[in-house]
């Protein structure tokens, strides 16, 4: 039982290829959305199970650390982080104008943090993003692009919503096979699609499979080892 339940487990190759499987057969079987949703909620449910408490203190070692932006620069702005889950991901904002993280789940997501984070969470999703044209200083995907159902869409509503200047802030997890919870599987190439629509400012390709703790290993990937692997890839972009 305690296996079950163990987070360092379930991001195991064999664990992987065997979620892979699965995933591709339940979908024959069950609406492929409320499937979604259902795995995503139970995945962070069984989280704060785990950790008691669902803590937010990593966010800020990345908007602004890694990715080098200093903290004042988020003063008076618009934040949106798309796919926000509920550990509170913008609270070390305080001095934004806006810090609002968008999510299908957003409801439940309060209910589980108990509405104590200052951030405020709005149910949607990234291929209908509900706010104007050219809203946002700063929109952010962590660990969440993959999770959508419609790359190219939403590519095009984060362009849309974003202020010219303004910046993309991506992390994101390598994977060419489609999951339950991660329909929006790609490779190394999708840094050609966003530069389309945003100008690079720096982009960091890295082994592993555990995201944030793979970042800062800072392992580099190999590109010449050529075997099937998860990779984790960080894009800092413009607005063009």
């Amino acid at each position: 039982m305690a296996q079950l339940f163990n987070l360092d487990f379930m991001r195991t190759s064999f664990f992987l290829k065997s979620y892979t499987f699965f995933s591709n057969m339940l979908h024959f079987f069950f609406d492929k959305e409320k499937l979604k949703l259902w795995f995503e909620l139970f995945y962070w449910k069984m989280k704060k199970w785990k950790e008691k408490e669902l803590t937010n203190f990593h966010y800020r070692e990345f908007f602004v650390d890694y990715f080098k932006i200093p903290e004042n620069f988020y003063t008076g702005k618009n934040i949106l982080d798309i796919g926000c889950g509920p550990r509170g991901s913008l609270e070390w904002a305080k001095n934004a104008n806006w810090r609002i993280g968008l999510d299908p789940l957003a409801d439940e997501y309060l209910k589980l943090n108990k509405g104590k984070h200052a951030m405020q969470y709005v149910k949607g999703v990234s291929e209908a993003i509900p706010f104007e044209n050219e809203y946002f200083d700063v929109v952010s995907s962590f660990n969440s692009l993959d999770h959508v159902e419609n790359l190219d869409t939403t590519l095009g509503e984060i362009h849309r919503c974003l202020k010219k200047g303004g910046y993309f802030l991506l992390i994101t997890d390598i994977h060419t096979k489609p999951t339950i919870t991660e329909p929006s599987a790609f490779g190394w190439e999708i840094s050609e699609k966003i530069s389309t629509r945003f100008d690079i400012i720096s982009e960091k390709h890295y082994e592993g499979n555990k995201l944030y703790k793979s970042i800062r290993k800072a392992i580099l990937f190999d590109h010449q080892n050529k075997k099937k692997r998860y990779g984790v890839l960080t894009i800092l972009a413009k607005k063009k």
